[in-house]
């Protein structure tokens, strides 16, 4: 099978094909399913008039063993999440600081000691309790740790973010605490097979984006939302980062 992109010189096929068969001696399932989701982001980019350099695939490797993390990485991937800081400890103590590591799932506060420490970046701030904890701790350790505020972008009851009208106060409020880079927003799409909720969903979180990036700081340049069965909609409604499980790894057990 050949993954050749867009490279007009034969010479040059040959080089892509012989580097990817290395790569994909390490971890070969993960790399084809790789090469496979680039190639749909880079066509749905296409249409939507995007740069598909301009989207970072988030693998998620929760429940997944440390050796997955590994292939990951090997695969050419350089961020991972995952949702639990129990779980992470262990994989990451196996692993080392192999990646650029996100925390995606909720985080109670007598975690947040532990969280600091592990991640680059939290992804899952919902109240200002929240960050205010994520600050001191990241405080003690000496650390400033780059933060997403997360939107119930739904309004569904059963989840956790906070709702649309409250995101730009929270953005403020973190905005004036030490040791947190607030750098965009995170959002979990509707659960639903309605394209057009999911849609408005997305782009509810994206007006927000935007607003906060006017309003709030200039460092604002995340968006994080769409995984596996939603990505091509998120993209299409300006996610800069898509968080990929299933796609790349198959069903969990």
């Amino acid at each position: 099978m050949k993954f050749c992109f867009h490279y007009p010189a034969e010479g040059t096929c040959r080089l892509v094909d012989f580097i990817l068969c290395i790569i994909m001696s390490q971890s070969p399932a993960i790399t084809e399913h790789l090469v496979q989701l680039k190639l749909e982001l880079a066509r749905i980019c296409a249409d939507c008039g995007r740069d598909p350099a301009s989207v970072t695939i988030l693998a998620v490797t929760k429940t997944h063993p440390a050796e997955i993390l590994r292939q990951a990485v090997a695969a050419g991937l350089t961020d991972i999440g995952e949702n639990r800081v129990q779980e992470a400890e262990g994989k990451f103590a196996q692993t080392g600081h192999i990646a650029r590591f996100h925390l995606i799932g909720h985080l109670q506060s007598n975690k947040a000691k532990k969280a600091v420490r592990l991640f680059d970046v939290i992804q899952s701030v919902d109240s200002p309790g929240i960050a205010l904890e994520i600050s001191r701790r990241a405080g003690e350790v000496g650390k400033t740790i780059e933060c997403l505020i997360e939107v119930n972008s739904s309004g569904e009851p059963q989840k956790f973010g906070v709702l649309p009208p409250e995101v730009i106060a929270l953005a403020g409020e973190i905005g004036r605490l030490p040791n947190i880079k607030l750098t965009g927003l995170m959002t979990v799409g509707p659960l639903t097979d309605d394209p057009s909720q999911i849609r408005a969903a997305f782009r509810q979180c994206r007006e927000l984006f935007e607003q906060m990036k006017a309003e709030i700081s200039r460092d604002i340049a995340v968006l994080s939302m769409g995984m596996s069965g939603d990505y091509p909609i998120a993209v299409e409604e300006g996610s800069t980062m898509i968080r990929i499980g299933t796609l790349l790894f198959g069903e969990r057990e």
